[in-house]
């Protein structure tokens, strides 16, 4: 794609954004679950089931709290900051005016998403009683992005940054998908992700076509050296490090005695997902690298070949 070919979808946005068309979500005092336990297998282990299963609502609410809190990271800090740099023509790679414009939608929305996902908090909180007991200051893509664009040349910073946040913001849309169609949780927080990945669907199509635009200029050597970056920001962004040591924290949170606490941690520390083709991410990553054209080219196929079914 030509960045002269770019065709903007500010019509749709005027007529489908959340923040244009969303009332707000209110949260119900109702039987169903307040987040999903398919996402938290910390509370289906053998041990928390025997040894403290009255206490699964507050591991699911602490559960709901740290993502809200990922979601608000995500937004702000990383997608919010290459989108306004584009929108505002201080990116390194040069953009026509309507990919500034459609950034500065994607601006608009992310900030709304954390917004509305703040008030979620506040309102989990009231309903429950249940404060957060100690929330992360990064996620994955906090430390991934940075190790990624350390290892590129000062020429190529911008584009490798381009290129992380756009797979995270495709691979964030599947996630999202699945949790909208959870029918065990509160359908206020299914409608919050159904709101989201109405969104987050037109995100991943612009940040598509931007790799894409970006791709169609990119040297043969620019591509060969990037191409050897991605595997070490996919192994950095699909860690578990992170999830680990709050499930650590949220072991230690529980009324439970110390070998039992002990075995939950035993049993959270095996959970974790092997970073190769079969981790449930992958097929949505790999499925960003189709549509952004760049599984095109070989150097990317060879870089990426762990991953490739």
């Amino acid at each position: 794609m030509n960045a002269a070919d770019y065709l903007s979808f500010a019509d749709a946005w005027e007529s489908r954004a959340t923040i244009r068309t969303r009332p707000r979500r209110l949260l119900e005092n109702d039987d169903r679950l307040i987040y999903p336990l398919s996402r938290q297998p910390l509370v289906l282990s053998q041990t928390f089931v025997r040894e403290c299963p009255e206490q699964r609502d507050f591991a699911l609410v602490q559960t709901l709290y740290k993502f809200i809190n990922d979601v608000v990271i995500f937004e702000t800090e990383i997608v919010d900051k290459t989108a306004r740099s584009i929108a505002k023509n201080r990116f390194a790679v040069a953009f026509p005016f309507a990919c500034r414009y459609d950034a500065m939608t994607v601006v608009v929305d992310e900030d709304y998403h954390a917004l509305v996902a703040m008030d979620f908090m506040q309102q989990a909180i009231a309903m429950t009683g249940i404060t957060p007991i100690g929330l992360p200051e990064e996620i994955e893509l906090s430390r991934a992005i940075p190790a990624a664009i350390a290892m590129a040349p000062e020429h190529l910073r911008s584009a490798v940054e381009l290129i992380c946040v756009a797979i995270a913001e495709n691979t964030v849309t599947g996630d999202v998908a699945a949790f909208a169609k959870d029918d065990t949780v509160k359908q206020s927080i299914k409608g919050l992700m159904a709101d989201h990945l109405l969104d987050e669907g037109r995100h991943s199509g612009f940040w598509s076509r931007m790799v894409r635009i970006y791709w169609h200029t990119a040297s043969a050597d620019d591509r060969e050296c990037i191409a050897r970056i991605l595997p070490v920001f996919i192994g950095h962004y699909l860690t578990n490090d992170i999830q680990k040591a709050f499930d650590f924290q949220l072991i230690d949170a529980l009324q439970i005695s110390d070998a039992a606490r002990q075995s939950l941690k035993n049993e959270v520390s095996g959970l974790a997902f092997p970073i190769n083709r079969h981790h449930p991410l992958v097929a949505n990553i790999v499925r960003f690298f189709r549509s952004s054209s760049l599984l095109d080219s070989p150097c990317v196929q060879s870089a990426l070949s762990d991953y490739l079914l």
